[in-house]
């Protein structure tokens, strides 16, 4: 079995995988302050609760956007699963081809869903996810992952405007159908929630132009925290794939196990 893990900034994201069938997959959060002790027992428990030992677990791979925890991490696999974890980065076989500047600068967890979303869905491909940032990816055809942008996350956003105002209050993100808001709670659900469904349209709108594509022909995914929320008002989102992260992973291991 494979242990996939995928390290975000708020939620660490971890599943099991007997080939292709996804056992279980579960959502942690994610705190740099926790030791390789801590996070071991955390998988050790839930896999347990799920009839895992951890004497089943083969093989472990691991994507990370969170630096402190890339020592940490590693060594609690090491630990309490005796195996060495595959780590996404430079160097590891993914089958995109990566058209940054610098290719090290694009995020692990980008990556690992352009792998998983290109093999799913072909490309043209614009993959939007909504975690605490939300990313724009795009593949073009061939697989060739061509750059994208990144805008702050709905919970940044909403954290923003509690920090740095003096009378806004802290509120809960909700859809709402209302655009204007008749109390100050309502104002905000509502600025947040459609200034956001609007922006992602534009964007995927703007990337549309700028690439000279087909807006039929291209694929539009989301996934992430928040791509439920946001689905049902987009012009272009066709489909939310919650597990493409975990089972980019699974694919990714996959590329680079020595036969």
């Amino acid at each position: 079995m494979l242990l996939a893990i995928d390290v975000g900034n708020t939620n660490i994201v971890f599943g099991v995988f007997d080939e292709d069938k996804l056992l279980g997959n579960w959502r942690i959060a994610t705190i740099k302050e926790r030791t390789n002790d801590e996070y071991g027992m955390l998988f050790t428990n839930i896999l347990s609760l799920h009839s895992i030992a951890n004497k089943d677990i083969s093989n472990a791979i691991i994507s990370s956007v969170v630096p402190p925890l890339m020592h940490t991490l590693p060594n609690s696999i090491r630990k309490y699963f005796k195996i060495e974890p595959i780590i996404v980065g430079p160097g590891t076989k993914t089958g995109i081809n990566i058209k940054y500047d610098n290719p090290k600068e694009v995020g692990a967890d980008r990556i690992v869903n352009a792998v998983a979303g290109y093999e799913k869905y072909g490309a043209p491909l614009i993959l939007v996810d909504m975690g605490t940032a939300i990313t724009f990816c795009y593949i073009s055809k061939g697989g060739n992952y061509e750059g994208g942008l990144i805008m702050p996350g709905v919970q940044i956003s909403a954290d923003a405007l509690f920090t740095r105002t003096a009378k806004l209050p802290k509120i809960e993100i909700l859809e709402t159908d209302k655009i204007i808001g008749t109390t100050t709670v309502e104002s905000i659900q509502a600025g947040l929630y459609h200034g956001i469904a609007g922006t992602i349209d534009y964007i995927i709108e703007k990337i549309i132009e700028e690439q000279k594509l087909n807006k039929d022909e291209v694929k539009v995914i989301s996934t992430g925290g928040f791509a439920r929320m946001f689905e049902p008002k987009s012009k272009y989102i066709q489909k939310v794939d919650r597990l493409i992260t975990l089972e980019g992973l699974n694919m990714i291991y996959k590329k680079n196990i020595k036969k």
